[in-house]
């Protein structure tokens, strides 16, 4: 029961972020030049306080890392990463079991959430602000986490704050 209340309330706050998008964010933002890494804060929301988490719940929690370069006021490049709570980086081996595919489903819906990580950093320097860049199904925890960690770079751009490499531990 406590679990599919808690499912429920995921599902509700994902459509919520899906429907406002990155879009509520600030917008007309003045940037300085410059390099700004920020973390998101660390997804352990979706894990369950009884510690009887399923095999994406587990792998799902973490945390993003997005690193904006800004020249003459517009973002340039961006940058985006995805960690594990434990601070592993999400690539390649993400959704394996002790180096192999243990699982063949839940290995290709974590590749799939992989492979848009770099996407959601492509869209925000063609868009040149977080309005406008919409979820991609299958990663809608680390477009959370791009968003969160995009807004706060570009508000270190926002004040000249520059920033030194983001530690990717907790």
């Amino acid at each position: 029961m406590r679990k599919n209340v808690l499912a429920c309330v995921l599902a509700a706050g994902c459509i919520a972020g899906m429907l406002t998008g990155c879009g509520s964010r600030k917008k007309d933002r003045v940037l300085q030049d410059g390099t700004y890494t920020a973390k998101s804060e660390i997804r352990k929301d979706i894990l369950s306080d009884d510690g009887e988490n399923s095999e994406e719940d587990d792998a799902a929690a973490g945390y993003g890392v997005v690193t904006i370069s800004v020249k003459d006021g517009k973002i340039a490049d961006c940058d985006f990463k995805t960690y594990t709570v434990d601070g592993q980086l999400k690539d390649k081996e993400y959704g394996k079991k002790q180096g192999g595919v243990a699982n063949r489903d839940f290995y290709n819906k974590a590749q799939k959430a992989v492979a848009a990580v770099p996407k959601y950093a492509e869209m925000l320097v063609e868009n040149g602000q977080l309005d406008g860049i919409d979820s991609i199904s299958g990663a809608t925890i680390n477009y959370e986490e791009f968003c969160e960690a995009a807004d706060r770079a570009l508000d270190m751009s926002e004040k000249g704050q520059q920033s030194v490499k983001a530690e990717t531990e907790s």
